[in-house]
């Protein structure tokens, strides 16, 4: 390969590798990176985070046999988004269904459908386990990701309580 076929060949790779996106399972190496963003969740939600609760969580996405899973969206190799996620047993319909405990996407990358495409994610494996619903709860003043829900979605008329 020549000098030029090679800087066309980089160029043709470049191009087509910058700008990767994809969501997949959280897997060991996202450690750093996804403790950056539930920080940043936690923050946003004004909730006490700790390495104890940090080391809790990662040891759950990462326990075959534990309820809590996880994914994260990816650009360039930087993760801007995740979801935490579990089968949550539903009584009155006699079956499964999903419960989507964590959604965050970092401020920086809001704004570009992220969660939106983390939901419908979600949909896809809610189907794929036979789940077929996805449930989950946001605060009163999240107005930003209540506009998304809004739209994707539907409201319930339940209450939340929880008793300490």
């Amino acid at each position: 390969m020549n000098g030029f076929q090679k800087f066309e060949s980089e160029k043709f790779a470049s191009k087509y590798i910058s700008g990767l996106k994809m969501i997949r399972k959280i897997q060991l190496r996202d450690k750093e990176q996804w403790e950056k963003l539930y920080k940043g969740y936690a923050d946003f939600y004004k909730v006490e985070m700790n390495n104890k609760i940090l080391q809790t969580v990662w040891n759950w996405l990462h326990d075959e046999n534990h309820a809590v899973d996880g994914l994260v969206y990816e650009i360039d190799g930087n993760i801007v988004g995740l979801t935490h996620y579990r089968r949550m047993p539903s009584p009155l319909r006699g079956q499964d269904i999903g419960f989507l405990d964590d959604l965050f996407v970092d401020p920086k990358h809001r704004g570009q459908k992220i969660g939106e495409k983390l939901i419908n994610k979600m949909k896809e494996i809610s189907k794929s386990k036979g789940w077929n619903l996805v449930r989950w709860i946001t605060r009163d003043d999240n107005v930003r990701a209540k506009s998304l829900y809004d739209r994707i979605a539907e409201k319930t008329n339940w209450d939340v309580y929880e008793l300490k």
